[in-house]
């Protein structure tokens, strides 16, 4: 999406070709990027909260969804990526 951006901008006679999962694709990613954010600050939080208490803990259900977000975001990414490979 950035790029396709960016090449409008810098050639503006240059076509571009739109496919219908780029956009929510490139969305997802920011949206997943920005609550990774505020997911890392908010446990940074609390570890230190915990920390200073004497009682850290892991947090398995949260890696474990982070986790399974980006894998399934970056699958989805690169089977789009496989099945367009050949369009314009």
């Amino acid at each position: 999406m950035w790029l396709r951006e960016l090449a409008a901008r810098l050639d503006p006679q240059m076509q571009t070709y739109r496919t219908g999962a780029s956009m929510p694709m490139g969305v997802a990613m920011m949206a997943l990027g920005g609550v990774l954010a505020v997911l890392a600050a908010w446990r940074y939080h609390v570890v230190n909260r915990d920390t200073e208490r004497g009682a850290v803990s892991a947090d398995r259900g949260l890696v474990i969804l982070v986790t399974a977000l980006v894998a399934l975001l970056s699958a989805a990414m690169i089977i789009y990526m496989l099945l367009t490979v050949n369009h314009p």
